[in-house]
């Protein structure tokens, strides 16, 4: 338990900060796993808003540079084949 009244508004402040993190990571994990459901028309508007949300981790350094390009690239990926599985229906 903290000693300090510095130490204690500290733990006040971790507490708060790691609540407002996992708010924006899993809202970022239910983005991604809703556009990778989505189809291609949906999908296609979803891409923007979900790239922005993970370059704005990388900013906040809650997830790693690395990891955000291996997911962007991933999502590119996912996009193009649906949009190409679309275009050989028609």
């Amino acid at each position: 338990m903290a000693n300090h009244k510095s130490a204690e508004k500290r733990i006040r402040q971790i507490r708060k900060r790691r609540l407002h993190n996992r708010y924006y990571k899993k809202t970022t994990r239910n983005a991604i796993q809703k556009l990778q459901e989505a189809d291609t028309k949906e999908a296609k508007e979803l891409f923007p808003k979900v790239i922005g949300m993970i370059d704005k981790l990388v900013k906040k350094n809650q997830i790693h540079k690395n990891n955000a390009a291996h997911l962007k690239s991933k999502l590119t990926i996912l996009i193009n084949e649906k949009t190409a599985s679309k275009s050989k229906k028609n």
